[in-house]
């Protein structure tokens, strides 16, 4: 991992977009660090969408009827779950600049949530920016077994469907390894990103109209875990 010098002036969405475009993202050091720093890995974590792997115990969640997903339907809770401590990770390199940053890109169109409901209580998320057919995952959590990797599922499924063509995970874990996700050089990552920006037809919310064709009033509903993976098995 390389990282640039520590960012002091206050992220902006535009200066966001752009480092994003050639590779570089932001981290902080905690969740009350004050600066940013700009990092841009040797080594890129990059799911595949036609790699992801669906093991039987998460096909078996998602056909059970327990969750219930949904795009962009509690963005900024998404956020500060994706920041609070849990056990084995006292911290977060989601600072307030961070979070107020990608806020204004969600109301902007360029930042989705993907959300995770059991009993109607949220139980994890995603959320991450996306450039014409990239998907800049940032961070997700999980507070019931699955949940984050349903949530995962639900993406897949989106982007898919909505013909995008890179979901960039960062880095590498051995979590996100064993659903499939890559590591890749960075020249590679650049000449995949090009691409991927070229991408102008991708669509997010195409999945809604094929799952849940919209009402009078324009609305969908939550999408079962049975129907997500209906989507990934018939986009396979």
């Amino acid at each position: 991992m390389s990282g640039l010098n520590p960012e002091a002036a206050q992220l902006e969405p535009d200066m966001l977009l752009r480092a994003y475009a050639i590779g570089v993202f932001p981290m902080a050091d905690s969740r009350d660090a004050k600066d940013v720093y700009w990092v841009e890995p040797k080594a890129r974590g990059v799911l595949p969408l036609d790699r992801f792997h669906m093991s039987k115990s998460l096909a078996k969640s998602l056909k059970s009827g327990g969750f219930e997903t949904t795009a962009n339907a509690a963005f900024a809770e998404v956020v500060r779950m994706c920041a609070e401590p849990v056990p084995g990770r006292p911290s977060t390199w989601i600072n307030k600049q961070i979070e107020d940053v990608v806020h204004l890109l969600h109301h902007r169109g360029n930042a989705h949530s993907i959300e995770t409901w059991h009993e109607g209580k949220l139980v994890g998320g995603l959320y991450g920016i996306q450039l014409g057919g990239a998907f800049f995952g940032e961070s997700m959590f999980s507070r019931k077994t699955d949940a984050s990797k349903v949530a995962l599922a639900h993406l897949v499924a989106r982007m898919r469907l909505g013909r995008f063509c890179l979901l960039d995970c960062q880095f590498q874990t051995a979590h996100l390894q064993s659903l499939g996700a890559i590591e890749i050089s960075r020249t590679h990552y650049s000449s995949t990103l090009e691409r991927a920006l070229a991408r102008l037809d991708a669509d997010f919310s195409l999945l809604d109209a094929v799952v849940s064709p919209p009402t009078a009033r324009d609305v969908s509903g939550p999408i079962s875990g049975w129907r997500i993976w209906q989507s990934l098995v018939q986009t396979s």
